[in-house]
């Protein structure tokens, strides 16, 4: 119990400690509440009042500065500074506000501009060069953090409470910043201000020790080393690596493995290595533990990667230091010996000890005596051993080829793997035998000498020994393929050693043996040696086998020429047939090319979905914020961490509760859909969730979102070539697309995604492209059932519900017009049967603004009303690509009025000033309202004073973006024609 309760309490502090090393530090940069003198902050009023400093009680009842401000007039150019804030190389950094508001409405005087909001910016600097007058007192050049609203709100009876909001500030990339705030015309007092960056705590994991480390990115990868007595295996290793998050956690774990070295074990939860004990050892590096030493070996050391034998015990070469240490084994019992003439045979017993090991063999040595006493010496090459003279497995052995009346001392050995280490040399048991005076002898040395078709002449060697006569040779061959059978074997015998064997088969193998009979009978036959008799000169064989090849030559040929008449036929008739050429619209799949497969052909659609859909762990996702809604629930933003790859962020579609069986096919049948594509530019599918709740279908995460909000996000900011560029990836994508049979049916920017690094990707392959009644997006329900998105479809769809690929080519068509525009709402303001009538009466969109002339002419054959007359997919990525080649072709514009016009289409003339009554709604009206507090407080408050404005004007406001300037300079010429027009009244 005791044990246990030890147990207990050491995994308690290894946790303890692992949670303590996990949590993220906190680095102070910037704290009021810690400042002793005034703080000395630089403020900015047009007009009284200002920012006043003094000192207050925090909630400790400790003094510290505070700043306060309570406006009177509504105005926003009340401003305060702090001093340069030192980043200490901090990407990203934290600013904690601690600050009061009063209620607009509680005031006595109180404007009506009141807001119950602040604004607050940052501007980074190398130096501390910030003055009275620099930089300019307005958003250009700061940077905006965000507009800061009141939680609580200090009224009348009500309680006091603060508001704490944390900011987050970044990328910073200069030495230093400084913290600007800007009233909003609210009473309010700023009670502290916390700038901080959080950092990733020095830790050990995995035996790897790491550093403390300040995420610079996203995430921020840090350098270790392996601890004490650790390192990494392999021939070429590399430093542990892990990743710091912003937010200041260790992500995952170290990328590369330290293990302990030889001697040594992981301890306190893989925190350090340890030294294996005395009387145990680790052998190698691993994660294992240490060992007790192997039977009959120890060690008196700490840290030992082996240990030692026992004296008279050994390891053989081949063992490994975990084995135990062995022992030579006894010597082989009771030898038996059995004497024919001049062979022998022994047989023997097992040693009663074999050493403890499993690799017992024998030997047996051989010597010669002349006479009984005499000295022996070792037997010649002459005597041979059956099965062996060494290693012999069991413990039976044949000998043969020794001289008759001979005495002989045979020693039998048994061995094992450590005999040769052993001091003396192994044991063993001896026999001696006297052999026969009178045996046969071996014959040697069968040659041929001559040889026919159907006879061979043989002769062998006679042999030398004096000691005894040989009175006749007997000879017995046989045919090869038919072995050494009785009644296929032939028999001879001769006085000399000489022989010729007649009536053999032609050109046929023969196995021979000879022997000799002495006054001891006859011995054994001597070794086989294959002879063969000659062949026939003429073999009638040989025509009839080149007859045989050239027909089989002339069959091949003629099959060859029959099968590609055959391709060449179909080939001819599939290109004149029709209704194969129009089988999909124009875009007839070619063979080999991977097709589509729809989910729905299933007898059981889940089939498909485990087909073409990874199923991932639940616990592998984390979901970090909800971005959206869909169909069938939210769309969520979460990191995905597989085991052994690097965490990456994902969207996540979810399926709301209480859904049917059909929704839930309907909802996943968009992932087998996804999960058959592989393209740059399409949506990758990482996987679907379906064994727990909620059912979650994942992709990679697209940081800029749909394409058409970021186009008006971003309205001017991108270049022709960059938007041709965005174009190209959308139809490579869609190339690929047709070329696989899929038919989109909703393509528009709203489905398209985009990356950081301003990658389209087609997305939306599920029953969403079906809006619903109350969808923002137009839609228009068919005489066929279904809704049907009227200004991004083709006349056909609409008409007669035929979706091609060339149906999609005029979608993507709008999707151009969409891109060029800037997200501007195709057909602007038209109800959809207006769109539907101008269509049929071959009505087509006008070009953009500063629209490339190749670009809307290649939106107006997208839109021709013949399908077969729209360009493919293919062809429309290789024009992209000859103006991406080309970009002087970009510059030429489509003039304004040029082509057909109609009345319902013709929405392209410029916004003017004279239609708006303020500065505001102008501003708004051009989609510019993000500058009207500049216009304001530069002094343009009545649209008669913006007759003159210039670029330089514009620049002294902050309006950088050169498409936003054009866009206002635009407007403004249309104002200046306006005033010389007669009759033309300005306000």
């Amino acid at each position: 119990m005791g044990l246990f309760s030890r147990n207990v309490s050491v995994l308690w502090i290894i946790l303890l400690e692992f949670l303590l090393k996990s949590v993220a530090e906190e680095e102070v940069l910037m704290n009021t509440k810690t400042e002793t003198s005034d703080l000395k902050w630089t403020t900015f009023s047009r007009s009284k009042p200002e920012w006043d400093e003094v000192s207050g009680l925090d909630e400790e009842n400790n003094s510290v500065r505070t700043y306060q401000i309570c406006q009177a007039d509504g105005s926003s150019s009340h401003w305060l500074r702090s001093k340069l804030i030192d980043r200490r190389g901090a990407s990203q950094v934290y600013v904690e506000l601690l600050f009061t508001m009063i209620e607009c409405s509680s005031r006595i005087t109180h404007h009506r501009s009141c807001k119950e909001t602040f604004n607050l910016y940052y501007y980074q600097s190398d130096t501390d060069d910030a003055t009275a007058s620099h930089p300019a007192w307005m958003e250009n050049p700061y940077t905006k953090v965000d507009t800061v609203a009141a939680d609580f709100l200090l009224r009348a009876g009500g309680e006091k409470k603060p508001n704490i909001k944390t900011l987050r500030l970044g990328p910073l990339t200069k030495r230093g910043f400084y913290l600007a705030f800007q009233a909003q015309g609210a009473c309010m007092a700023l009670l502290s201000v916390r700038v901080f960056f959080k950092k990733c705590p020095a830790l050990t994991r995995s035996l790897s020790a790491f550093p403390e480390t300040v995420p610079r990115s996203l995430v921020q990868e840090a350098v270790g080393q392996c601890v004490a007595n650790a390192a990494q295996p392999g021939p070429n290793p590399r430093p542990p690596k892990m990743f710091c998050g912003e937010d200041g956690q260790w992500v995952d774990q170290p990328t590369t493995t330290c293990t302990c070295l030889p001697g040594f074990e992981a301890s306190h939860g893989d925190l350090e290595c340890r030294a294996c004990p005395a009387g145990h050892f680790k052998m190698g590096s691993g994660p294992g533990p240490c060992s007790a030493c192997p039977d009959s070996s120890h060690t008196g050391e700490t840290g030992s990667s082996s240990c030692v034998c026992r004296p008279g015990f050994h390891r053989a070469p081949t063992d490994s230091p975990d084995t135990p240490c062995t022992r030579p084994p006894s010597s082989p019992r009771s030898p038996v010996p059995q004497v024919n003439d001049t062979s022998l045979t022994l047989e023997w017993s097992e040693p009663l000890d074999s050493g403890g090991r499993s690799d017992l063999s024998y030997s047996v040595e051989c010597r010669m005596c002349s006479t009984p006493k005499s000295l022996c010496v070792l037997c010649g090459d002459g005597v041979n051993y059956r099965p062996s003279q060494t290693g012999i497995q069991g413990r039976r052995v044949s000998i043969w080829g020794l001289r008759p009346h001979t005495t002989y001392s045979f020693t039998v050995m048994a061995l094992n793997g450590v005999s040769a280490l052993s001091v003396p040399g192994p044991a063993g048991e001896t026999i001696n035998i006297t052999t026969s005076p009178n045996v046969p002898v071996l014959v040697s040395g069968l040659r041929k000498s001559t040889a026919t078709e159907s006879s061979l002449t043989l002769l062998w060697n006679t042999p030398t020994q004096s000691h005894y006569r040989i009175l006749k040779y007997q000879l017995r061959y046989c045919e090869k393929e038919r072995g050494f059978e009785e009644n296929s074997c032939h028999y001879m015998e001769s006085n000399v050693n000489e022989v010729v064997l007649s009536d053999l088969r032609r050109a046929t193998q023969y196995e021979v043996q000879v022997r000799a009979r002495t006054l001891a009978g006859y011995g054994s036959f001597g070794q086989a040696i294959v002879f063969r008799t000659l062949p026939d000169e003429d073999d009638s064989s040989s025509p009839l086998l080149v007859t045989g090849i050239l027909i089989a030559v002339g069959m091949l040929l003629l099959i060859i020429v029959i099968a590609a008449a055959i391709y060449c036929i179909r080939k001819q008739n599939h290109f004149k047939d029709p209704e194969l050429s129009d089988k999909n619209g124009q875009y007839l799949m070619g063979q080999g090319v991977k097709v589509y497969i729809d989910p729905f052909t299933y007898e059981d659609p889940n089939e498909a979905v485990r087909e073409f859909a990874k199923e991932i762990d639940v616990s592998f996702v984390k979901i970090e914020e909800v971005i959206g809604a869909g169909e069938f629930g939210e769309v969520c933003r979460g990191r995905l961490r597989v085991p052994g790859k690097k965490e990456n962020y994902v969207a996540i579609k979810t399926l709301k509760g209480g859904y049917t069986d059909k929704q839930r096919r309907d909802f996943l049948s968009e992932a087998s859909i996804m999960g058959q594509f592989q393209h740059p530019n399409i949506i990758h599918l990482e996987g679907i969730i379906t064994a727990s709740c909620p059912v979650m279908i994942l992709t990679e995460f697209m940081e800029n979102g749909a394409l058409d909000s970021f186009l008006r996000l971003n309205d001017g900011q991108f270049t022709p070539i960059q938007l041709v560029g965005m174009l190209r990836g959308i139809a490579s994508g869609m190339k690929y697309l047709s070329e696989m049979s899929y038919v989109h049916r909703d393509l528009a920017a709203r489905n398209i995604l985009v990356n950081s690094n301003l990658v389209c990707k087609v997305s939306d392959f599920g029953l969403s492209r079906f809006l619903q009644e109350n969808s923002s997006d137009p839609t228009y329900t068919s005489s066929l059932g279904g809704k049907i998105p009227i200004r991004w479809t083709a006349p056909e769809a609409i008409a007669f519900r035929k979706f091609t690929s060339a149906s999609d080519v005029w979608s993507y068509g709008i999707v151009m017009w969409e891109v060029m525009s800037f997200g501007e709402r195709p057909y602007w303001d038209m109800s959809n049967q207006d769109v539907i009538n101008a269509i049929e009466q071959d009505y087509r969109l006008p070009p953009p603004p500063d629209c490339p002339t190749y670009l809307h002419q290649l939106m107006l054959d997208c839109w021709q009303k013949e399908r077969t007359a729209r360009p493919r997919f293919s062809n429309i990525v290789s024009a992209l690509d000859k103006l991406i080649r080309n970009p002087a072709s970009l510059k030429i514009t489509a003039q304004e009025g040029a082509g057909p016009s109609h009345p319902l289409l013709d929405q392209r003339s410029p916004l003017t000033p004279s239609s708006c009554g303020t500065v505001g709604d102008w501003l708004r009206a051009i989609k510019m309202e993000r500058y009207e507090e500049s216009f304001l407080q530069a002094g343009y408050t009545s649209m008669q004073l913006l007759a003159h404005i210039n670029t330089e004007d514009l620049l002294r406001l902050g309006i950088t973006l050169a498409g936003h300037q054009k866009k206002i300079l635009s407007s403004i010429e249309a104002l200046a024609v306006q005033n010389k027009t007669p009759g033309n009244v300005l306000y």
